[in-house]
């Protein structure tokens, strides 16, 4: 599904309109450097004749509402009786201020646009400065970007195979609540269906399969050739149910079912889904997957999913932790993607190693309240240099006040399970919690 925004820059001809043209333009070459694929006026849309011939049977996911002068309230009340979408309000700056006229008037006309929003109960993300100010383009890059991942989650598939365990409820889903929120639609199969389809599968069958992931995992061949196979058939199951249900996300039941009853475990299936752009969480944690599918969407690239399981205040340094599902891809490049036994039940293959260096990284939950109402954790850092910290799959986080960042998690009550993405998207987050309606909570 193609995105596709609008620009609707709104004022009144009685104000200084040389200094008007001259943001109207630097504004549209800002809005096209960020994704050329805005709609925009041939002028500015100083009436509401103009404006509402302008937006006439339009239906853009977002649109940017500018004050390129002052213009009343009614302005911004056409637009939000038609279009329905999520709104940037954006104010330009006074261009000069030498005691005499007032060039632009562009907060004034800020506040009736956002007195009005309010009144229509609509959220919105507020931009103040001049185009070609930095700060300008990043958050308006960022609230483009939240934008394009509210409407794929309109599209997502996710999964949810098998229950969580027992005392793991807080990744548990419900389908009505994922679609009235996220816009995402639920798919529920239980693991015994995967597992009984993996078991169909002869040698011959996933060839292919195990082909492709002695090319993704160093030291396969000292793991028991059957679990070996039996790892190769699970993954052929997944990748074919992933690929019919078209699949985008998908959190999976792992521990006890596939070592009880298949007797290998499904760790490194889901290491190799989120490389293969398929979000992917263990313990069933529908909203960990969730979770991971918005930042693959904000930044292109797998994330680490797991534990924080120890804090160094003196470093400033948390560690997160799994017992060995992480995407390859993330592994350290001295050592690579290795196989390994699973650290409690001994068992392979899992996965084996640290995580590489990261300059900038974000941790992220998607988290419930006890009230059942949705909240987002955030908080940014950086990925160290370090090598694997326990048997499985780690990545140390430097973050400022990692202590009291811990401690206040805790007591907050937070689900034990985050997301370590690959980049800064904070500021991402940030916008589409705000889209979304949903609460914040930035450490």
């Amino acid at each position: 599904m193609s995105f596709n925004y609008m620009y609707i820059p709104i004022g009144v001809p009685t104000f200084h309109l040389e200094s008007a043209q001259k943001e109207f333009e630097k504004s549209v070459s800002l809005l096209k450097s960020i994704d050329e694929n805005v709609d925009v006026p041939e002028e500015m849309l100083l009436s509401i004749d103009k404006l509402n011939s302008f937006t006439e049977n339009k239906n853009p996911d977002l649109i940017i509402v500018q004050n390129v002068t002052f213009a009343n309230g009614a302005y911004i009340a056409e637009v939000l009786r038609k279009i329905d979408c999520p709104v940037i309000l954006w104010t330009l700056r006074e261009p000069v201020i030498d005691g005499t006229r007032l060039r632009l008037n562009s907060l004034t006309g800020a506040y009736s646009a956002a007195n009005v929003l309010h009144e229509f109960s609509r959220p919105f993300c507020y931009v103040l400065g001049s185009p070609e100010e930095a700060d300008v383009k990043k958050a308006i890059s960022a609230a483009v970007s939240a934008a394009k991942v509210k409407k794929a989650l309109k599209s997502l598939n996710i999964a949810q195979v098998g229950h969580t365990p027992q005392g793991f409820g807080f990744g548990r889903a419900l389908d009505m609540e994922m679609m009235t929120t996220f816009g995402a639609n639920l798919v529920s199969i239980e693991a015994r269906e995967l597992i009984d389809k993996a078991k169909s599968f002869t040698d011959e069958d996933v060839a292919s399969y195990l082909e492709d992931a002695k090319k993704r995992i160093n030291g396969l061949d000292k793991i028991d050739a059957k679990n070996v196979l039996d790892f190769a058939r699970l993954y052929r199951a997944y990748d074919e149910f992933v690929k019919e249900g078209n699949i985008g996300a998908l959190s999976s039941r792992c521990w006890p079912d596939f070592f009880t009853a298949f007797g290998t475990p499904v760790c490194s299936v889901l290491g190799i889904l989120n490389d293969l752009d398929v979000p992917a969480a263990c313990e069933a944690d529908t909203y960990g997957a969730l979770s991971m599918y918005i930042c693959s969407q904000l930044t292109g690239r797998p994330s680490f999913f797991g534990d924080p399981v120890s804090v160094d205040e003196k470093d400033n340094t948390i560690t997160f932790w799994h017992c060995g599902m992480a995407p390859c891809s993330l592994a350290r490049e001295d050592t690579g993607a290795c196989a390994g036994l699973h650290c409690n039940r001994k068992i392979g293959p899992t996965l084996e190693f640290g995580c590489k260096a990261e300059p900038e990284v974000t941790i992220f939950r998607v988290g419930k309240k006890p009230d059942g109402s949705f909240r987002f954790f955030v908080k940014r850092g950086e990925a160290a240099d370090a090598p694997q910290q326990f048997y499985g799959t780690s990545i140390v986080v430097k973050a400022e006040e990692s202590g009291k960042t811990v401690r206040a998690s805790v007591e907050d009550g937070w689900e034990p399970h985050f997301v370590v993405a690959m980049g800064d998207i904070a500021d991402e987050i940030l916008a589409l919690a705000n889209m979304l309606g949903i609460e914040v909570l930035e450490y």
